[in-house]
């Protein structure tokens, strides 16, 4: 019966959230297991505000364990973790990162790492052929970078903590990487923000699945309709703060559009590809 009370609890959760982020009703089947943990992935929230409970190396290791054990692309196993602790080090990266205060107060920080070195290694020593060093690497490397933080923000979610991933870190690729004396093909793709949360977080509303799920057939719609109808459904709940105002105006209504176009209208990473070349990864 607890089970089943259970049950009832976390659907209704789904189908709220998802009501909320989407802006549309789902079924969901009372009687799916697993619904408690597809309950804590549709609430999921960004958290950049933290207690000062300092979390357990033992439970930080445990979840970089469960992270790792992701799927990965052909068993070749190329992501990797790097926890920042040294207090020098991550004054540094505060600075690099000084727009996002909210790094600083975070009790660890983590980065994500792509490996496309040690299948390279093996081949040497296991003398043979390695014809594969291409945008393949690099890319597959990447995904499986990707594929270790996602993973690791469900097992985080799992035990309560609060976390908030930083792409701000290839804005300062290079420096990250002398930083952290990364090697020949070992690149940064992401950090991570990490501890027990002080607040419970915004739920934030996203495109309509008819924008991002499709049957068959690639099929966008009309997309300056649908991203209008986001743009109000979103802006009811999120109001967000007009950027760069003395660049581009006061729009008399600001939507997500708006906040994006202006968002990307500087340049963003553009040496990050120069980067990757440096750091031996070939992109052809």
């Amino acid at each position: 019966m607890s089970d089943d009370r259970n049950n009832v609890q976390s659907a209704k959760l789904i189908r709220e959230a998802l009501q909320a982020r989407f802006g549309e009703s789902f079924a969901v089947d009372e009687n799916l297991s697993g619904l408690e943990e597809l309950a804590r992935m549709a609430n999921r929230r960004v958290l950049r505000r933290f207690t000062d409970r300092a979390v357990d190396p033992a439970l930080l290791r445990m979840l970089c364990a469960c992270a790792l054990s992701a799927p990965s692309k052909s068993d070749l196993q190329q992501a990797e973790i790097l926890i920042v602790k040294d207090p020098a080090k991550r004054q540094v990266i505060n600075e690099l990162l000084k727009d996002q205060a909210w790094v600083s107060s975070a009790p660890v920080l983590m980065v994500f790492l792509a490996n496309g070195r040690r299948i390279v290694e093996i081949a040497k020593k296991c003398e043979k052929p390695f014809p594969n060093d291409h945008l393949d690497l690099f890319f597959n490397a990447s995904v499986d970078a990707g594929i270790v933080l996602a993973t690791f923000l469900r097992a985080a979610d799992a035990v309560g903590l609060g976390t908030c991933p930083i792409s701000g870190i290839r804005q300062h690729a290079q420096r990250v990487s002398e930083l952290l004396e990364l090697p020949e093909k070992v690149i940064p793709v992401a950090g991570m923000g990490l501890g027990w949360p002080s607040e419970k977080g915004n739920l934030s509303p996203r495109l309509s699945l008819s924008n991002t799920v499709h049957e068959d057939r690639y099929d966008e719609g009309n997309l300056a309709q649908r991203l209008e109808a986001f743009d109000r459904r979103r802006d009811a709940v999120h109001h967000l703060k007009q950027r760069d105002t003395e660049r581009w105006g006061t729009a008399p209504f600001y939507g997500w559009s708006e906040d994006k176009a202006r968002h990307f209208a500087d340049p963003s990473c553009a040496d990050f590809g120069e980067f990757v070349r440096r750091k031996g990864f070939r992109l052809d």
